[in-house]
């Protein structure tokens, strides 16, 4: 990939950002059927989070990492998510915990990495947490380094893929006991769903025109 061509991409990704986000009407078209966001609310236990969603040039396309949770006794078990987690008292801001947690989950080195910008914060009412997308970009492939504990694996999704409608599809899935109806898309095998898929929906929607021919 020509570095001028991720640039130009990188800039207008920033501009963008700065326009008004399309936020829940880009959300709802990945939502799922769960009517716990009808039932649980934010309340004064709710806990802030965040997650990272990084680009970059690798092989003439635009990537970014996700990861994939490992089966564990709780709600996120086993799915497919960006890299982040929850805000800690020693983090300045949200930004900082989507930097840190990065770091921790998949070993990034935040030397080069530049945040263009945010998008809609959304609650999970499964977690009762908010999660801010932090957007971001670093100029080369950067070497991952999982922590075992945290990440079974880390999928490297190309922009054009996930951009694709026809990956995009139905599942019904068991929810502690309860079965819902949950859009998602399909990549590597693995189904994308609940609030990754919404903050991907949204993403997409702010994309919009940008140019991924680099």
């Amino acid at each position: 990939m020509a570095q001028g061509s991720f640039s130009v991409f990188t800039n207008e990704l920033f501009q963008k950002l700065k326009d008004p986000l399309p936020g829940e009407s880009a959300h709802q078209v990945m939502q799922s059927s769960s009517k716990l966001r009808f039932t649980v609310k934010p309340n004064e236990r709710t806990r802030k989070s965040a997650v990272l969603i990084l680009f970059y040039p690798y092989a003439n396309e635009i990537h970014f990492p996700l990861i994939l949770r490992p089966a564990y006794d709780g709600v996120h078990s086993g799915q497919v998510a960006f890299p982040g987690g929850r805000y800690e008292k020693t983090d300045e801001n949200l930004i900082r915990t989507a930097l840190r947690e990065a770091q921790e989950e998949i070993g990034l080195r935040l030397n080069d990495v530049k945040v263009l910008g945010i998008l809609t914060e959304l609650f999970i009412p499964a977690s009762n947490f908010y999660v801010l997308p932090v957007v971001a970009t670093i100029p080369y492939r950067p070497d991952f380094y999982p922590d075992p504990r945290e990440v079974e694996d880390i999928f490297q999704i190309k922009l054009k893929e996930i951009s694709d409608v026809s990956i995009i599809g139905t599942s019904e899935i068991q929810i502690r006991g309860v079965q819902i109806v949950a859009p998602h898309y399909e990549v590597n095998g693995y189904k994308i769903w609940g609030a990754t898929a919404m903050m991907i929906s949204e993403l997409l929607s702010v994309i919009g025109t940008v140019d991924l021919e680099v």
